[in-house]
C-alpha cells in the first residue's frame, strides 16, 4: 500500500499548486484585458482635447504674431508676439461700439430669459390649470422650428412695430425661449410640495413664494442657463445681421464679419475674435461653482 500511494501527489505537494497555478493562469487568460481600455480613454479623451483647442491657440498665436506674408507656420514662433494687431484693431474700427451692442444684447435678454423662463417654469411645475399640460408641449413643440423660418415674419413684424436698428427690436423677439422654460420645469418639478403648501399656509402670496422660495432653490439652474443664454447672443450672427442695419448697431460678431471686405489683415481680425472670447471666458469663470452645482444635483430627488 505505502508503494501504491507513494507515488500518488498530496494535497500540500507542488502538484496541487501546479493545477491551481494553470488555472489561475486560465482564469488571467480568459479574462478580458484591462490594459489597453484604460489606455484607450486617455487618449481619445487627449485627442477630443486638442482638436477642440487646436482652433483656439493658433487664433490666438495669429493675434499676435506681426505682419508677415505667412502667417503658419511664423506664428509659432512666440518670441516675435506683439499687441500692435491689437492696437490697430482698437484703434481704426468700432469695435468698443460693437462690443457695447453684443453686452447689451445679451445681458439683457440673459436677465429677462430668466425672469419670464423661471415664472413660466413655476407654473408649469407646481401650479394646476386647465389646459397646462396641451399649453406646456405646444409651447415646447417649437423647438423644432428651425429659426430660419421664422426670420421673415420676425422681420416683418419688428419692422411694422419700428424695431428696426434699435436694441429692442434685437431683444424681444429672443425671449420666449423654449429650452428654457422646460429645464426650468424640470428643476422646479424636483422641490418638494410640502415648501410651497407650507409658505400657503402661512399666507404668503405666490409673489412672496416665488421671490423667497423658488429663486434661491434654483440658482445652479439659473446660473447654467444664464451661461448657455449668454453665450448664444453673444455669438448670435444671423438675428443681429438682419436686424441691425446700421454700422452704429452692429454686434461684435457681425462687426467682425465686415471687416473682411476692408484692407484688414488676418492678424487684426484674429485680434479681434481674441477680444470677443475674453468676456465668455469671464462668464464662465464667474459662475463656474454654480454651473458644478448643478451638475452635481442633478437628477437627485428631494
Amino acid at each position: 500500500m505505502a508503494l501504491l500511494t507513494r507515488g500518488k501527489p498530496s494535497p500540500d505537494t507542488g502538484g496541487g499548486k501546479g493545477r491551481a497555478g494553470g488555472g489561475d493562469r486560465t482564469r488571467k487568460a480568459l479574462r478580458p484585458g484591462r490594459g489597453p481600455a484604460r489606455l484607450t480613454l486617455p487618449t481619445l479623451l487627449v485627442l477630443v482635447a486638442f482638436v477642440t483647442v487646436a482652433p483656439f491657440a493658433v487664433m490666438v498665436l495669429v493675434a499676435f504674431a506681426p505682419h508677415s506674408g505667412k502667417t503658419l507656420p511664423g506664428a509659432f514662433d512666440v518670441t516675435r508676439a506683439t499687441l500692435a494687431n491689437f492696437d490697430e484693431v482698437l484703434g481704426s474700427s468700432d469695435i468698443l461700439r460693437w462690443a457695447l451692442n453684443s453686452t447689451i444684447y445679451s445681458v439683457v435678454s440673459v436677465v429677462f430669459i430668466l425672469l419670464f423662463a423661471s415664472m413660466a417654469g413655476y407654473a408649469f411645475a407646481k401650479k394646476r390649470f386647465p389646459g397646462r399640460e396641451v399649453m406646456f408641449w405646444s409651447f415646447l413643440a417649437t423647438l423644432m422650428v428651425p429659426f430660419q423660418a421664422t426670420l421673415i415674419p420676425y422681420f416683418i413684424l419688428i419692422s411694422e412695430l419700428g424695431g428696426v436698428d434699435t436694441y429692442w427690436g434685437m431683444i424681444v423677439p429672443t425671449l420666449a425661449n423654449s429650452q428654457a422654460v422646460f429645464l426650468m420645469r424640470q428643476f422646479i418639478m424636483q422641490l418638494p410640495d410640502e415648501l410651497f403648501e407650507a409658505a400657503k399656509i402661512d399666507g404668503a402670496s405666490e409673489w412672496r413664494i416665488y421671490t423667497t422660495i423658488v429663486i434661491p432653490l434654483i440658482r445652479p439652474i439659473m446660473a447654467t442657463l444664464g451661461v448657455f443664454v449668454f453665450l448664444w447672443h453673444w455669438n448670435d450672427f444671423l438675428w443681429p445681421l438682419v436686424i441691425a442695419q446700421s454700422g452704429d448697431m452692429h454686434t461684435l460678431t457681425v462687426g467682425l464679419a465686415t471687416l473682411d471686405g476692408e484692407n484688414v489683415t488676418i492678424n487684426q481680425v484674429m485680434a479681434g475674435a481674441t477680444i470677443t472670447v475674453v468676456p465668455c471666458l469671464l462668464v464662465f469663470g464667474l459662475l463656474q461653482r454654480y454651473l458644478t452645482d448643478s451638475i452635481a444635483t442633478t437628477g437627485l430627488k428631494t
